[in-house]
Formats: C-alpha cells, sequence, structure tokens
C-alpha cells in the first residue's frame, strides 16, 4: 500500500510535516467521580454559553460599534473614505480575533467535555455559527419586511 494518501502524509507526497499527525485517542475516557463529572459538565456548558453569545457578536454588536466608531473617523476628519476604511478595517480585524477565539474556546469545550466522561471528538462552533447566522438572519428579514421595509405601504391607507 503506497504511503501517498494526503490523509496520512499531511497533504505532502514526501512525508509528514511534524506536527500534522491524526489525533488518535485514547478509548472511552474514564468517568471521575460525581461531583467531578457534575463540575466538568456545568464547566462545560459555561464555555459553549459563552461560545454562542461569541459567535452572536458578530451579526450585531461588533458591525455596528465599528459603523459608529467609523462615523466618528468622518465626522473628525471630514474623509468619508477614511471613515468607511476604519470601519470595515475594524470589522475584518474584530471578526478575525472573535473567530479565533472562539476556535479555541471550541478545544477546550472539547477538552472538558471528554473531562467529564463523553466521547467528545468533534467540537460544535460550526453548529454554533450556523444557528447564529439563522437567528440573525431571520432577525433582520422581521425587520426589513415587518418593522422598516415595505410592511406598512403593503397595507391600504384607509
Amino acid at each position: 500500500m503506497p504511503r501517498n494518501d494526503p490523509t496520512d502524509t499531511g497533504g505532502l507526497f514526501i512525508g509528514r510535516r511534524p506536527g500534522t499527525a491524526p489525533l488518535r485517542y485514547r478509548g472511552t475516557p474514564v468517568r471521575a467521580g460525581g461531583f467531578r463529572r457534575r463540575f466538568d459538565s456545568a464547566l462545560a456548558t459555561a464555555i459553549l454559553v459563552v461560545e454562542t453569545l461569541l459567535c452572536a457578536t458578530l451579526w450585531g454588536p461588533q458591525p455596528l460599534g465599528w459603523l459608529w466608531v467609523g462615523s466618528q473617523v468622518d465626522y473628525q476628519t471630514g474623509s468619508v473614505t477614511l471613515g468607511i476604511l476604519s470601519a470595515f478595517a475594524g470589522m475584518f480585524t474584530t471578526l478575525f480575533l472573535t473567530l479565533a477565539l472562539a476556535k479555541r474556546l471550541d478545544h477546550v469545550w472539547q477538552l472538558v467535555r471528554r473531562a467529564a466522561g463523553h466521547d467528545q471528538r468533534k467540537g460544535v462552533l460550526d453548529r454554533i455559527f450556523v444557528v447564529s447566522i439563522a437567528i440573525a438572519g431571520t432577525g433582520f428579514l422581521f425587520w426589513f419586511l415587518i418593522i422598516a421595509g415595505p410592511g406598512p405601504t403593503l397595507a391600504p391607507r384607509q
């Protein structure tokens, strides 16, 4: 059997780069005592809540905050271009920093779940991200179509 499968070699045909070996988990995690397991489960739940709130800030508070900063830059400098540039640079910077922090929290969540005795091999960040997009998109559509958009003009005025 040739040893040039990309999953075997880390994407290289020569050999594996250091630190790219597939993760090998032990068997089923050892269950600790009752208090320790409950504590680890509560800690995992708290980490999951923080991770969810962190992802939820991507769709409302962070962009609004950076739009406000951009408007202040525009007001202080008189340059619309500089205001837009600062708002977008800030949005992208905090977006990437937030996702990096969420990825690290997701890894910690996996470790804490395994410490609690669960066979946790994958994170939940992708599902949290999709759910936060769905919630933010639904909220935006409600606001756009019902509150601020064409909703009131569809009904007769008299």
